[in-house]
């Protein structure tokens, strides 16, 4: 069961905006959501997947064939992005990931941003495309739900309460 709206318990995760990531203004540079999108989805797999080591290790293969990129508001130096990643569709050998960021740092609800990216499952010597076996499939549906994982250190620098790690 695929979601195209994010769940209540979707996989979180955080990271901090860097200077090096903006312009003269502060604001994040465009082409950057889609690093923020490509880590997102990378923790997200490294959660969800049986092993952690399945997303780099050629166990579960992956190749990104499409990004789709709404923004809504921009991003600024030193924000903390909470990235809220969901499976929002799958196919036989691809499926949709969707991370919804916000600036969490700025106590925002509404999306910054949201990203859809494509990614089809391929075998690892091949590089053709596959099925994406059961087990893959059951694990990145569960999606990781209730998780979370903080590069932004933001639950160790604030009053929030502690949050679970990935």
């Amino acid at each position: 069961m695929t979601s195209p709206t994010q769940p209540a318990d979707a996989f979180r995760y955080y990271l901090r905006v860097r200077y090096q990531e903006c312009d003269a203004q502060h604001v994040v540079f465009n082409a950057r959501y889609g690093d923020y999108a490509d880590l997102s989805c990378f923790e997200f797999m490294r959660a969800a997947l049986p092993k952690a080591s399945d997303a780099f290790d050629g166990s579960f293969e992956v190749q990104t064939v499409k990004q789709v990129v709404e923004w809504k508001a921009p991003a600024r130096f030193d924000d903390v992005l909470e990235s809220s990643i969901w499976v929002s569709r799958f196919g036989t050998t691809s499926f949709d990931l969707t991370c919804s960021l916000r600036r969490a740092s700025a106590g925002e609800t509404e999306p910054t941003v949201t990203i859809t990216t494509t990614y089809v499952h391929v075998d690892n010597t091949t590089w053709t495309k596959k099925p994406i076996p059961p087990k893959y499939r059951d694990a990145l549906e569960n999606g990781a739900r209730g998780k979370a994982t903080d590069h932004a250190a933001y639950f160790e620098r604030t009053d929030k309460p502690a949050q679970p790690r990935a």
